[in-house]
């Protein structure tokens, strides 16, 4: 194993010097290619350990691809990650059938998951500012903070050091894009300075356009792009290693939107589009030491993350949620491996507030908790990785009750090398999840004489096994999982939430080329049956089988490439009453240049639903029910990126 992760870290290091020279187009250098998320996963400070398993990293290019599109296109690659509705605000993600809020999701170390109107997303991340993401299905080691119930997701935001080239003080880019299908322009700067250990970078992005056309030739109303996107981030790295990191950043949405922003078009007669106005914060404090190496290595992170949505039609609607997080943690460097043990704190707090109505309704949930993680290589072909924490919480409801919990929870992972082409792997954990904070826009619905005494604390247990196979450039692998919620909650009743299924991929190289091939099945049930979307809501949805293909490939011609994807779905049978899922697949296209001589720049032309598709995405809400308009993605699209780097 220790050799397995020197061969990813040469890699990786090829790779950061080629893309650090300003070469962002695909590389093959040594075996590494800019769809191969390898790169990535040799950044991952315990690349390589048994609970990383079945961590999902995204590749380069899929990241560069995105930041002039959407949290979909940030997971075209990974079936098992599927992102619904059509526009950034509505757009729910499911990791293998789990909604995300089950998840622990994290940006720059700071904990995210405001619970908002369930009509929109608790999750709008704008691509265009991410540096790495990582998705950990299933089991999530004990670090990974509460309520990392079934797995977690890692977003890191571009760093200074990212954008400047070794010696350079000044540096930055721009990108200009334009796609005909809605007449959307998008425009962001990036800088970034450097004065010997400080480092700064500021990054906006403006994005505007009309209402897009469904691949039917119908105009969506509720569409069009208004989105305002920031980020500011200080760097400070002392020549002793000692790292300080601020940042800042806010994602605004303000637009006129379906009456339900996540449906394709009204339910009820007089529905009308409605203005929403979104805005999302969130605000990073951290410390580590780079340079440490023995048993006295802390870190310090300190959080605020915020969800804020105003619909002043027809009742004043305002519903802010927010939480505020602390982590001391420090990491035992031992000889077989690494013991991460510390405390952590959150306070999450949710409020509906409607002045017209005379309506102020709040929910506070704070959380203590201990935690340890062991992640362990005994023996060269033996990864082991096991954790638990403790947590404490204080629920106080919308009728001023107040309620306490506690509970433990567990994970173990181990992975076994059977042979050189060979490893087994598998993981199982028990997590306490506690009293969640609900929608805030449906406060009204548990005023007296609702108890919250009557709500049990949520736990959930997950499983995980699977197998990874290599030989020369093709690399197989896959697994079973479950998860399981139990008391769930569903507003003021608990109920149980299942997803199993399968996860499938395989990726090969060639010397001038790198594809990638995802499957992933799952199914949703509560309290035991198969169930609807609205049943699981927030928690799960019936996604079936959707798989992802992508490849890409370099040309006789210096500096040109060319490639492509296919997102699918197969048909799903529905419970008896509900409308079956129809299967769709859709076909995207890309060519990329950048010139010989001018190798700061580069042009890409892209053609998505090649075929002008009408379909929403499996993981939209409401395909089963015959009264609901899904919000169906965009038909085919032309766009053209440009961008200059200096």
């Amino acid at each position: 194993m220790a050799h397995h992760n020197m061969r990813r870290l040469l890699l990786a290091g090829t790779a950061a010097a080629a893309l650090g020279a300003g070469q962002a187009g695909a590389q093959e250098l040594e075996g590494y290619y800019e769809l191969d998320p390898i790169y990535f996963e040799a950044r991952d400070p315990v690349s390589g350990a048994a609970d990383r398993a079945t961590s999902m990293y995204v590749s380069g290019l899929e990241l560069e691809r995105a930041r002039t599109g959407d949290l979909k296109d940030v997971f075209a690659g990974i079936a098992s990650v599927s992102v619904g509705g059509g526009i950034p605000i509505a757009q729910k993600i499911f990791v293998n059938g789990v909604d995300m809020l089950n998840l622990g999701v994290t940006v720059d170390g700071t904990p995210q998951n405001n619970r908002a109107f369930h009509h929109v997303t608790a999750n709008a991340i704008d691509p265009g500012l991410l540096e790495q993401v990582r998705v950990d299905a299933t089991v999530s080691p004990a670090d990974a903070g509460p309520y990392a119930l079934a797995g977690s997701v890692v977003f890191e935001t571009v760093d200074p050091d990212s954008i400047l080239e070794d010696g350079r003080k000044f540096g930055g880019n721009v990108r200009l894009s334009y796609g005909d299908n809605g007449e959307t322009f998008q425009r962001a700067l990036t800088l970034a300075g450097r004065s010997g250990g400080l480092s700064v970078l500021g990054y906006a992005k403006r994005a505007s356009g009309e209402d897009y056309d469904s691949g039917a030739g119908d105009t969506i109303g509720g569409t069009a792009a208004d989105l305002d996107s920031l980020l500011g981030k200080v760097v400070y790295e002392a020549p002793s290693g000692h790292r300080f990191e601020l940042s800042a950043q806010q994602l605004r949405d303000d637009a006129l939107r379906q009456w339900r922003a996540n449906f394709g078009g009204p339910v009820n007669p007089g529905e009308t589009l409605r203005r929403y106005e979104t805005t999302r914060s969130s605000y990073s404090l951290r410390y580590e030491n780079t340079m440490a190496t023995g048993l006295w290595d802390p870190s310090v992170r300190i959080g605020y993350s915020e969800s804020d949505v105003i619909i002043n039609e027809p009742w004043d609607s305002n519903g802010l949620s927010w939480t505020k997080s602390a982590t001391l943690q420090n990491t035992f460097n031992l000889s077989m491996g690494t013991v991460d043990a510390g405390v952590d704190w959150q306070e999450s707090f949710g409020e509906y507030d409607s002045p017209d109505n005379a309506e102020y309704q709040t929910e506070t949930s704070r959380t203590n908790g201990i935690f340890a993680q062991a992640r362990l290589t005994p023996t060269d072909r033996l990864g082991l990785s096991f954790g638990a924490r403790y947590d404490w919480q204080t629920f106080e409801g919308v009728t001023g009750k107040e309620v306490s919990h506690e509970g433990a929870s567990a994970n173990l992972s181990a992975s076994y090398k059977l042979t050189d082409s060979l490893t087994l792997r598998g993981g199982v954990s028990s997590v306490f999840g506690g009293v969640d904070i609900e929608d805030n826009y449906t406060f009204s619905l548990f005023l007296p004489p609702f108890d919250y005494g009557t709500l049990e604390a949520s736990r959930a247990r997950n499983a995980t096994l699977g197998f990874d196979w290599e030989r020369g450039a093709l690399k197989i692998g896959g697994e079973l999982f479950v998860s399981r919620i139990e008391d769930a909650r569903g507003g003021s009743d608990n109920f149980d939430f299942e997803s199993r299924g399968f996860n499938l991929g395989a990726t090969y190289g060639w010397d001038s080329g790198f594809a990638r091939f995802t499957l992933s099945k799952s199914d949703a049930f509560v309290d035991g049956d198969r169930t609807q979307s609205y049943d699981a809501l927030d928690f799960g949805a019936p996604l079936g089988t959707v798989m992802a293909f992508e490849l890409d490939q370099t040309t006789g011609i210096d500096g040109l490439r060319v490639g492509g994807g296919l997102d699918a779905a197969l048909d799903y049978e529905m419970p008896s009453g509900l409308d079956d899922l129809d299967g769709y697949a859709v076909v995207n296209l890309f060519a990329e240049y950048v010139p010989p001589r001018f190798d700061n720049m580069t042009v890409r032309a892209e053609i998505t639903n090649l075929f002008d598709k009408e379909y929403a995405d499996r993981g939209t809400y409401g395909g089963e029910y015959g009264d609901v308009t899904t919000l169906k993605e965009p038909g085919r699209t032309v766009s053209l990126v440009a961008v200059a780097r200096f």
